[in-house]
């Protein structure tokens, strides 16, 4: 596929599956996949990155099967398992197994989309290594299954640091080519707020775009609010009265709250910092009514 094919591919993605921006990182994703890579992609919560990848499994018209992450979630699950009373009746024939999304997605030239691949179990993890590798999967009894040549996995992981994830293996990482996401630009952002929230009113848009951003660089919190929290906080806002000062906290926390982490050392409480941004974001863009 030539630059230009690639171009026309990526505003069809944008258009045909209501992606705002992410130009670069739709195009990057299209190469790895059409030069034959599996995919990962890496963002704070948020930030799309579940959006990204299915757009681009939708856009190539192929079999699609999720994986959403936990601890949960081992071995059997991803590949399949043998069905007790089947195999009782006929034996460990192919009927008896019952196949999970890693074997669908080989035998059916489709895509495995694995949402937050750092939250399975290692041992789960490594059932991925001989398929991205050599493209088989050996499985007891069943014998080896070999994976169609546009068979891909598409995955996402959120940075190492965040509670409950497990740092990939280097020789996992290894089968990845890496697309990083990070929170995109504030135009960008009101746009999404408008598609997603149905918000017309440009003002409380903005403001609630500002407010949201506006928790990424506080000194006491330790992990922002993506976009979805002006999106929450704008269809809030769309209920209540946009010059009283009260309504626009009352809102933010309502919306914010849940969608930040203070640092462990900060005193104060999420109630006050989110105040506090609220106070210092919109008293600043006109005279509000304080009721």
């Amino acid at each position: 596929m030539k630059k230009t094919e690639l171009n026309e591919a990526v505003s069809e993605v944008q258009k045909k599956y209501r992606v705002i921006g992410r130009s670069k990182e739709i195009m990057e994703a299209l190469a790895g996949i059409y030069s034959g890579k599996h995919i990962l992609i890496e963002g704070e919560v948020g930030v799309g990155k579940t959006t990204l990848a299915l757009a681009i499994a939708n856009y190539l018209d192929k079999p699609f099967y999720r994986v959403d992450s936990s601890d949960q979630v081992d071995e059997a699950k991803l590949v399949g398992w043998w069905d007790p009373p089947l195999v009782l009746n006929k034996g460990y024939v192919r009927e008896a197994f019952i196949a999970g999304p890693l074997f669908n997605a080989m035998i059916n030239n489709g895509i495995l989309f694995i949402n937050e691949l750092n939250r399975l179990p290692e041992t789960t993890q490594n059932v991925l290594l001989p398929v991205m590798d050599e493209g088989k999967l050996e499985i007891p009894k069943l014998g080896t299954i070999e994976a169609k040549n546009g068979f891909r996995v598409i995955a996402t992981q959120n940075p190492e640091e965040h509670i409950g994830v497990t740092a990939l293996g280097e020789a996992l990482k290894d089968r990845f080519v890496w697309i990083k996401l990070e929170y995109q630009p504030e135009k960008e952002e009101k746009e999404i707020v408008k598609l997603h929230s149905s918000v017309e009113d440009e003002e409380i848009i903005s403001l609630s775009v500002k407010i949201t951003r506006a928790t990424r660089n506080n000194p006491y919190i330790k992990r922002g609010s993506s976009v979805r929290g002006a999106i929450d906080l704008a269809s809030l806002m769309a209920y209540f009265d946009k010059y009283s000062l009260k309504d626009w906290i009352n809102a933010a926390l309502m919306a914010l709250a849940t969608k930040i982490e203070l640092y462990d050392e900060t005193e104060k409480t999420i109630n006050e910092v989110i105040s506090e941004i609220v106070k210092n974001t919109v008293e600043s863009r006109f005279l509000l009514i304080n009721r």
